[in-house]
Order: C-alpha cells, then structure tokens, then sequence
C-alpha cells in the first residue's frame, strides 16, 4: 500500500530493509541455540522486541514521547498565552522556525530527540498566541474568552477517543483505498485554504477568507476538522505498522511527532469553529 505519510514511507523502506530479515535471524539463532547467552535466556518476548542488538520500538514508547512532548508543548502554551499575543514578531519567528522542524523532523534520515523537543516548545508558543486572538475574536468585548479554548481542548480529546475507538475496533480501517481518498482530500483542502488566505487579504469573508462566508465557511470549518479527525487513523496506522516491523526504538521520536501535529492541527480547525460561531 503506497502512501505519501513520511512516516508510513519511511516504516516501508526500513522493513524492506532488512529489520524484518534481522527479526527472523534472530528468532531462528535463539531457536537453535546459536545466539547469545543473553538473547537465549531471555526468551522470546525479548527476541522480538530486539532487532540488530538495538531496542525495536513499542506503543508505550510512544506514548511516553507523545506524552512528554504534550507537556512541553502545553508549558510554552502558557507562555504564548501570555506574552506571544502582544509581541506578534515573536510569534511570527517562532512559527517559522517551527515550520523549518516540521519539515526537518518530517524528512530527515535519523530522528533527532532534541529537534522534535524544540519543535514542541515552539509551536506550543505560537498556539498560545493564537488561542489569544481566536478568543479575543470570539468574545464580544474584545477580551480573551478562554471558553472556546477549553471547549476546543476538549472537542480534541473526544475527537481522538472517537477515532482510537473506530481504528481498534476496526469500524475504520486504513487500506489503499483510504490512503488514496484522504491524500485526494487534504490536497484539495490544502489548496482551497491557500486560496483562502489570498483571498483574506482581499477582505473575503471580512478578513476570513472563504472561512468568513456564511454557509460556505462553515462548511469548510467542519471539512477541516473532518479531514484533521480522520487523519489520525493515518497516524494509528503508522505507530502499529512500525511495531509490527520493528523499527529502531528511536523512530518513536518521529512517531509521536506525527501524532501531535495531527493533533494541533485538530485544534487549530475546532477553535476556528469555535470562534466563527461564538462571532455570529
């Protein structure tokens, strides 16, 4: 199944290889006795999680990274809250050297922990700016209304359950056709956004862009929240293949970068929503 998700291309080349190669000598070693006195007595529970002599990543391995990243990301949330707002050339830095991470984590041969932490710190500030204007938009004193933050943080918690739940239980399932159909999806949206911008500057929308036109808005508010929903079944998809391959514990790294991005962007899409309707 041909995918343009870095990550899944990344998983693909790698088991092809020689992780799954490796995987099986090991076993085999272990079997006849020929391995190490290590691997032998260990059983074969280690001998899966051990590929070339170096620690195959796992899900809690990602969930500690995610989970580690979040609470990064959420410290200089904070910190943006208070000070990105008023000094916009702050923001505006740091959300383009977060752009050159994503990239960098996105594509680069050999994960670096460091990179995706800074990424994290980064786009934490620029969120918590931006939650600033969202909700000072939001509310009809001109003041921040941190409620549509929290009803954003929670719809994005719900919206990640709900589709955990879909992919374990199997009610969604990330075949070819899928991939093909949200590739299709997100490049139509993307370029309907970029179209969008243009058009903000314009006053579109009333400086919204096609977001600020009525029904067509709030339409594309909830294709946006749709596409950033369904996308973690992508990311789903990637952390299960890449256990199932055994790639080097590291790549978890890359892994719950993913799994955040998705995520962010699931948050930005809910609190524009939010604030489009808490405006009208």
């Amino acid at each position: 199944m041909a995918t343009s998700n870095p990550v899944l291309t990344r998983v693909e080349k790698e088991a092809g290889s020689g992780f799954a190669y490796q995987e099986g000598r090991s076993a085999y070693a272990a079997a006849s006795g020929q391995g190490s006195p290590a691997t032998s007595a260990a059983g074969a529970d280690n001998v899966i999680r051990t590929v070339g002599g170096q620690a195959a990543v796992t899900v809690n391995d990602v969930v500690m990274k995610t989970g580690l990243l979040f609470l990064c990301l959420v410290a200089s949330g904070v910190v943006g809250w208070k000070v990105g707002a008023a000094h916009p050339i702050l923001m505006f830095g740091a959300m383009i050297i977060a752009f050159g991470l994503a990239m960098a984590n996105s594509f680069m041969k050999a994960i670096n922990p460091a990179l995706v932490i800074l990424y994290a710190v980064l786009e934490g500030f620029v969120l918590g700016a931006i939650s600033v204007w969202y909700s000072s938009i939001a509310s009809t004193n001109g003041n921040p209304n941190s409620n549509i933050v929290y009803q954003a943080v929670l719809g994005t918690v719900v919206a990640f359950g709900v589709m955990l739940l879909l992919y374990a239980t199997h009610v969604i399932r990330v075949t070819g056709r899928f991939v093909r159909m949200m590739m299709i999806g997100l490049i139509s949206y993307g370029i309907i956004a970029f179209a969008s911008l243009i058009g903000s500057f314009m006053g579109v929308g009333q400086g919204w862009g096609f977001y600020g036109v009525h029904g067509l808005g709030l339409l594309l508010c909830v294709a946006g929240v749709g596409l950033a929903s369904f996308t973690l079944a992508l990311d789903f998809e990637s952390i299960s293949r890449s256990v199932a391959a055994g790639v080097p514990e590291r790549e978890s790294w890359r892994l719950a970068f993913g799994l955040m991005v998705t995520l962010v962007w699931l948050y930005l899409e809910i609190l524009r929503l939010l604030a489009i309707l808490n405006r009208r």
